[in-house]
């Protein structure tokens, strides 16, 4: 038993060895513009990164893994499925939208005299998102209605409450929004049987569950951590933890999937999770399956 929590406690210290910046403002779900992220320089999930620093030696000593090293070295402290439960990000990675954002508002709008294009609605909608947010400590508390409006009408320059009900109502329904990968459900079938657990962390106002419902997905899932409900926002490390909480396991037993480096990968393994970058790292649930040892 000591030498096992001896080779856990090593897992999490090599987790958590790549130098992170501080925390920045909640994920843009809509726009899905991201400033381009600084490359890490061990990041062990990544076969390309992993490739480019197998000539470094870690200051505490650490050799570099490889992807099939690193998934080798779990199997032989967890067995042949690597992780207990996998964390799912919302917008970006199991969802995404079905239109683009500034065409919505100009549509919704054109009735409410709403005149920008549509270029011009997303450099007013990425100014007012890039703004702090003053008014609270979260952007999303409750059911988000206050930030939205002032999104909405920076954006638009509309502040008629009827179109913003509108829009905000309409990003509620599965006709907003449609599952990135069309073989999640089979895969998360897969991941279930196979025992493992499955939660969403989402940065994501109150409409996130009715949204789930909407799309028939909220019953994959074993636990949804929403921000605006836990009070904290990723990369704030207390979203992750809540989530395993939830799931009833430790951080070291889960890895988290998402498409923002910041956010998702150092947020989680801030956490002491670990964690994978969608569209980078893993392209699809069914490779997120196979990675830690569940055949789809």
């Amino acid at each position: 038993m000591a030498l096992m929590a001896t080779a856990r406690s090593e897992l999490r210290r090599f987790l958590n060895r790549a130098p992170r910046p501080g925390f920045i403002g909640c994920f843009d779900f809509n726009s899905y513009t991201r400033p381009p992220t600084p490359p890490i320089s061990r990041d062990f999930s990544s076969s390309s990164s992993a490739a480019a620093v197998a000539a470094l030696r870690d200051p505490m000593g650490f050799e570099p893994l490889g992807v099939k090293e690193y998934l080798d070295y779990r199997r032989s402290l967890y067995g042949e499925i690597t992780h207990k439960a996998v964390l799912v990000d919302a917008a970006g990675t199991l969802l995404a939208p079905s239109q683009p954002m500034a065409q919505i508002y100009r549509e919704i709008g054109e009735k409410y005299g709403v005149q920008y294009s549509e270029a011009e609605i997303l450099n007013r909608y990425r100014r007012a998102y890039a703004q702090p947010w003053g008014k609270s400590r979260l952007r999303y508390v409750n059911d988000g209605r206050p930030f939205w409006q002032y999104i909405v009408s920076s954006s638009t320059g509309c502040s008629d409450s009827q179109y913003f009900e509108e829009v905000y109502n309409y990003y509620t329904t599965n006709e907003a929004w449609h599952l990135c990968d069309p073989e999640a459900e089979k895969v998360f079938e897969a991941l279930r049987k196979a025992g493992v657990k499955l939660a969403v962390v989402s940065n994501f106002d109150t409409r996130l569950r009715p949204l789930l419902r909407a799309l028939n997905c909220e019953h994959w899932f074993d636990a949804i951590a929403v921000s605006a409900e836990v009070e904290a926002e990723k990369p704030n490390p207390t979203i992750f933890v809540k989530a395993c909480e939830l799931l009833g396991i430790k951080p070291e037993e889960a890895v988290h999937v998402g498409d923002d480096r910041r956010n998702d990968v150092w947020g989680a393994r801030d956490a002491g999770c670990d964690a994978w970058l969608w569209g980078s790292d893993v392209h699809s649930f069914k490779e997120v399956a196979q990675r830690i040892g569940v055949q789809v």
